[in-house]
């Protein structure tokens, strides 16, 4: 049901939100009144019943049109509900995309980092404050270690089925040292959390060794795990990463500049995705994909990505 209409001012500043709820079909009708074409209105009434008409809004930005004499949101002519929803479409299959580089990233730094500090310092390295740099929170560390793994101080008994059966094992075999051997603890942990750790360790010459497989600057690797976190975090609350400028930008390799300039559009964060995929998952052709998805939608709009119009014939990425 309809609620007034009216907007009250307060302290002279802010608003106080009065939009009214609408109905699916008040929905419809208010994009037909802003010119979009809907052919199918029991269609379109299905997507706006599942998708949300907010969420949807996003993707019709470019379509419309805020010129002198036309209402707000108006359409530009000849726009479809079916050329919206192929962007939302385009989209989701980004972040599935996006998802499956990052997962294989983020497991392959996993490895470097437990196997590089794990051979240095032993199996429990992450348990000494002292390979952390003296301003970083070394006991909150722990704690989350322990609430990732379900750690029998802080785990009531009948959480502990949630643990992972390697950890579940451990704590039910050993109990020292009090916590799991890094190349468990770090199969659990976050990849915010190993971003954390990584740009705390207080061994410059660790963290390059750690990088040395990626062939990336120690530095670069910082920046760019700090964006991926960032990206997958997107991705995971379904945010829409097409047309969207990004507030965490990753730090340009000169190697990279050509590809990586506009670091704050998905066309750097493709970059990146692809320089670290090329050389842990050589054969995975992740870029070709992200072609044949870009060509499939052929209605997408690249520019509004970053990406530039012969963005193919680049030989960074390698297609030939």
């Amino acid at each position: 049901m309809r609620t007034p209409v009216g907007i009250f001012m307060s302290n002279g500043q802010k608003q106080t939100y009065c939009k009214p709820a609408l109905t699916i079909d008040e929905q419809l009708d208010l994009l037909i009144s802003r010119e979009l074409i809907i052919p199918d209105r029991d269609k379109a009434r299905h997507y706006l019943r599942y998708i949300g008409y907010y969420r949807l809004s996003g993707y019709f930005l470019t379509f419309q049109q805020n010129a002198p004499g036309l209402a707000p949101h108006t359409f530009k002519n000849g726009v479809t509900f079916k050329d919206a929803l192929d962007i939302y479409i385009f989209d989701r299959e980004l972040r599935l995309l996006v998802m499956d580089a990052i997962e294989r990233i983020e497991v392959a730094f996993r490895a470097c980092i437990s196997n590089t500090m794990s051979q240095h310092h032993g199996p429990h390295w992450f348990m000494d404050p002292s390979h952390f740099l003296s301003s970083f929170n070394h006991a909150n560390l722990i704690d989350k270690i322990r609430r990732e793994t379900y750690h029998p101080s802080v785990a009531p008994s009948r959480n502990h089925q949630r643990r992972e059966v390697f950890i579940h094992h451990y704590y039910q075999t050993y109990d020292h040292p009090d916590l799991p051997p890094s190349w468990m603890v770090m199969e659990v942990m976050p990849l915010g959390t190993l971003s954390t750790i990584y740009a705390r360790l207080v061994s410059r010459d660790l963290q390059k060794e750690i990088c040395k497989p990626f062939q990336i600057n120690h530095r670069v690797m910082e920046s760019w795990l700090h964006t991926m976190t960032y990206l997958r975090n997107l991705c995971a609350h379904h945010a829409r990463l097409w047309n969207r400028q990004f507030s965490i930008k990753p730090k340009v390799m000169k190697a990279y500049m050509q590809q990586m300039s506009r670091n704050h559009t998905f066309y750097a964060q493709a970059a990146l995705l692809y320089v670290l995929m090329y050389i842990i998952a050589d054969g995975s052709k992740w870029q070709r994909r992200l072609m044949e998805l870009l060509a499939k939608h052929a209605n997408v709009n690249w520019g509004a990505m970053g990406f530039p119009p012969d963005w193919q014939q680049d030989p960074f990425w390698r297609l030939t």
